[in-house]
């Protein structure tokens, strides 16, 4: 196989999150994985450090834990503006609060509840991990668009943040090029379906078996199909993690 298929995807420009579904689903990452969120008030150099314990849905709120040092709880009920800045599996999550906090409880703790943002910035760091899939778990996947004369189906052997590399049985090399957009992509992932566009980068057919590999990268996709496939993602990686923790014993 070309070694043009491993190649790493680099850092992606940072994006900006403005619906609430999006907002929600990536608060919600921070919020489930326990991720440290650091706070710095306005004109201030010191920085702070708390955690998001709870998304209030019904009143466009977030709850933060205690703040460390517990001196920032005074500039907190001065008013004053802060941002918040976390990372989660290599992608910086930020936003601004320039609001008034409440100082409240959840579940029986103080807690503070500031409003839901309405803007994340969503920035991709570093090269996005590729995920290969075991042969036994492969993701059925149908390729279609306006330049096929008819849905072409396959199998998902890797998946990124940006891309992936698809299988298809037969000689396709005359249908799919380098350079193609085609607009649906479909594939079966373990919560659902999802459907984006996407461009071919790599088309290579082996003779030997009788298949022709295609390398991917997602074209325009929107937000909450990028949820979906960071989610599935993230699913391979701890998945991969626990197996590598496992043959440890």
């Amino acid at each position: 196989m070309s070694s043009a298929f491993n190649e790493e995807n680099g850092p992606q420009p940072p994006k900006v999150l403005k619906a609430p579904v999006e907002i929600i689903a990536t608060l919600r990452q921070l919020q489930q994985n326990h991720d440290p969120l650091v706070i710095q008030f306005k004109d201030r150099s010191q920085r702070f450090q708390s955690y998001l314990v709870e998304i209030d849905r019904e009143r466009n709120r977030v709850a933060l834990d205690e703040i460390i040092p517990n001196d920032g709880e005074r500039f907190l009920k001065q008013g004053e503006a802060f941002s918040v800045e976390a990372y989660r599996e290599g992608v910086r999550v930020a936003w601004s609060c320039e609001h008034d906090v409440q100082l409240g409880e959840f579940e029986g703790a103080p807690c503070y509840w500031a409003p839901l943002p309405q803007e994340v910035i969503y920035h991709q760091r570093r090269s996005a991990y590729r995920a290969p899939l075991k042969q036994s778990d492969l993701i059925k996947v149908v390729l279609a668009g306006d330049k096929l004369r008819e849905p072409l189906p396959g199998q998902l052997l890797d998946i990124s943040a940006t891309g992936c590399k698809l299988r298809f049985a037969g000689d396709l090399s005359q249908q799919l090029h380098n350079g193609q957009v085609h607009e649906r992509l479909t594939a079966q992932l373990p919560f659902g379906a999802m459907t984006c566009a996407v461009e071919l980068r790599h088309v290579q057919y082996e003779e030997k078996i009788d298949m022709t590999f295609v390398g991917t990268r997602f074209y325009r996709m929107s937000g909450l199909e990028q949820r979906q496939v960071e989610r599935f993602v993230y699913q391979l990686q701890r998945e991969a993690r626990r197996s590598e923790s496992d043959g440890l014993f």
